[in-house]
């Protein structure tokens, strides 16, 4: 495994190029820092995610860039519902299953100051967040046990699944409207699974323009990260850098009364603990 704990795909200051980075300061919120303008600062990391060898040389983010660019995921897979109190709100039953359904590589969007770019066919006062947890697997897994899966995990950042709800009522499979250009903003962070040994035990929350929307926990998961990472391995490979987004808590903007969905303008965060905000601004096209 690589030896960075918390990756960063950013911009610099000193020669305004792309590096990979360890956080000098892990416990920083670097979502927040960016949007606030505190200044963050990196130890550049000489490979890839895959094989980073920490350096000792710290460069200064102009920029913090999505920690997985479109070319390097083969892959994203999501799951729904997947928390039990989001089932409880929608009023489903329970799954016995996964329920799976896939986002292009071209819907990754960088955090602050990276946008979520809601395109002219989602302009209808319908366009939503949900705040995830989001898995990157490190190497190539097949028909493997939920008690391997660890070993096939990279690490963890977070993703908000913007979905176009009006799009999405009028067909019962969701893919093209959660599918749309810059609709899985990731980041801020990249953090290895040295550092969350067990991601079932996370608070995660989502807040919008500055007010809780989202209140959840990884416990409330139907099925958890391994068993996840396990039952979608049977007779598939999971490539490396393959995104596989674990479903959300209660509170999205479509189950809420009044509704709330993504404005012009608005600002949404996920924040998950250990991990930090992805901060995003809402831009119509």
């Amino acid at each position: 495994m690589p030896s960075w704990t918390h990756l960063v795909r950013f911009v610099a200051f000193e020669d305004d190029q792309v590096h990979l980075g360890q956080l000098v300061d892990p416990t920083r919120d670097v979502g927040l820092d960016s949007i606030n303008g505190i200044p963050i600062y990196a130890y550049k990391v000489e490979g890839t995610i895959y094989n980073g060898r920490v350096t000792e040389n710290a460069l200064q983010v102009r920029k913090l860039l999505s920690p997985i660019v479109p070319e390097e995921c083969p892959y994203i897979r999501c799951i729904g519902l997947n928390y039990k109190l989001h089932a409880l709100e929608a009023g489903m039953p329970i799954p016995t299953v996964p329920a799976l359904f896939s986002k292009p590589r071209t819907t990754i969007a960088n955090p602050y100051p990276g946008t979520i770019n809601i395109p002219k066919i989602a302009q209808d006062n319908s366009s939503d967040y949900e705040a995830e947890l989001a898995i990157v697997i490190g190497k190539s897994a097949r028909d493997i046990t939920a008690e391997q899966a660890p070993w096939y995990i990279l690490g963890y950042t977070a993703a908000n699944d913007v979905s176009a709800r009006n799009v999405q009522v009028k067909t019962p499979m969701p893919c093209f409207s959660k599918g749309m250009d810059f609709s899985c903003p990731l980041g801020p962070v990249l953090v290895s699974t040295a550092v969350i040994p067990d991601p079932q035990d996370l608070k995660i929350n989502a807040i919008y323009n500055n007010k809780t929307v989202q209140e959840g926990h990884t416990s409330d998961m139907i099925f958890g990260v391994c068993e996840l990472v396990a039952y979608l391995s049977q007779g598939t490979t999971l490539e490396p850098g393959t995104i596989i987004l674990t479903g959300t808590p209660p509170g999205i903007g479509y189950f809420r009364s009044p509704k709330i969905f993504l404005g012009d303008g608005d600002e949404i965060r996920v924040c998950i603990e250990r991990i930090g905000s992805l901060v995003n601004k809402v831009h119509y096209e």
